[in-house]
């Protein structure tokens, strides 16, 4: 599913350089159609040999998982007009599908890597947008062509009962952003932040002691109007918000979100307008952070308290904003959300 993630990193990066090993080391660049920027605690040195680890780890990534190059393990995989019979998957293609099918169930569907078509119909994928409405016939019949309770994984042998054209960009970014977290830390690394996309991971604490810090975004119909909602540490974690106020169109005074509900093929209706995931997986915390922006706010907040998952949301009233949150995250951030509203 698309995604628009709202997260504000409040990083401020002191000059870096080889006689200050405690210094914020920063590197950036493009990835996965966004870019990527990596903060660690270290010497300026390294930097150059960990941008080079890390751009060839993202790019491994890509060859594997990407929807938009047409050699990568998954295009191929979707190019098949077949239903798949024991087909062998990479170790981290198998991995990034299991995770996801595990959120289709304990979201009750609502996270479907098969809906793309959907999202494509509706005028929200790469192509040209529809801002028109789908009839109730385009809907039933791509409704028939999605459902990842066709999808059966076994270790890393894949099988489906029919053709499907299988989107994990509502979990990869967060995947990357782990794999990443674990290549820092395998070169010694232990206080760093990595973000991908708006999707991050923080490990440790900045040289002065103090935790990495977080804001998330108030919604604004304009991508300039930036305005911070809360501001947090979110400490040894990963964090990823979903949210659907910029990627919609408007036919006849009704609202059509990019964000596609795999259960009646339309757009959501509710007022929840971004969702805000804590969770030591980066990868977790994205498929659920689209997962609750599916559920509706009532919904999110049940779905969350049962498994215990760190949440955050905004929702839209008639004249502004309120905040949502999950039992986790009032116990993790007591008194955080007071003068929020």
């Amino acid at each position: 599913m698309l995604k628009h993630l709202f997260v504000v990193l409040l990083v401020i990066f002191t000059a870096a350089g080889c006689s200050q090993p405690d210094s914020v080391v920063k590197v950036a660049g493009p990835t996965m159609g966004t870019q990527y920027h990596v903060s660690w605690i270290g010497q300026n040195d390294s930097a150059e040999q960990i941008q080079h680890l890390i751009d060839q780890r993202l790019a491994d990534i890509n060859r594997i998982m990407s929807t938009y190059d047409p050699d990568s393990e998954l295009s191929q995989l979707n190019r098949q007009t077949l239903a798949l019979d024991n087909v062998t998957l990479s170790e981290e293609l198998a991995d990034v599908l299991a995770q996801a099918l595990m959120i289709y169930n304990q979201s009750e569907g609502r996270f479907d890597v098969t809906v793309g078509p959907l999202v494509n119909a509706w005028g929200f994928g790469p192509g040209k947008h529809r801002d028109q409405k789908l009839s109730e016939e385009e809907v039933n019949g791509l409704l028939a062509g999605i459902g990842s309770d066709a999808i059966h994984l076994d270790d890393r042998t894949l099988s489906t009962d029919k053709p499907l054209y299988i989107d994990l960009s509502a979990i990869a970014k967060g995947w990357a952003v782990d794999q990443i977290g674990y290549l820092l830390e395998q070169q010694g690394v232990v206080s760093y932040l990595v973000e991908i996309g708006g999707e991050l991971r923080a490990r440790g604490s900045k040289p002065d002691g103090s935790g990495w810090r977080v804001a998330i975004e108030r919604p604004a119909l304009d991508s300039m109007a930036h305005q911070v909602q809360l501001v947090l540490e979110p400490g040894d974690s990963a964090l990823a918000t979903s949210g659907d106020y910029r990627n919609y169109f408007e036919e006849q005074g009704v609202r059509y979100s990019h964000t596609i509900d795999p259960h009646t093929g339309y757009p959501i209706t509710h007022q929840l307008a971004s969702v805000t995931i804590l969770n030591p997986s980066c990868a977790l915390a994205d498929a659920w952070a689209t997962a609750l922006t599916v559920a509706g706010p009532e919904q999110a907040v049940l779905l969350a308290n049962r498994y215990q998952l760190t949440m955050y949301a905004i929702v839209r009233t008639g004249d502004g904003f309120t905040e949502l949150a999950s039992d986790e995250f009032l116990r993790r951030f007591p008194g955080l959300m007071q003068g929020n509203e």
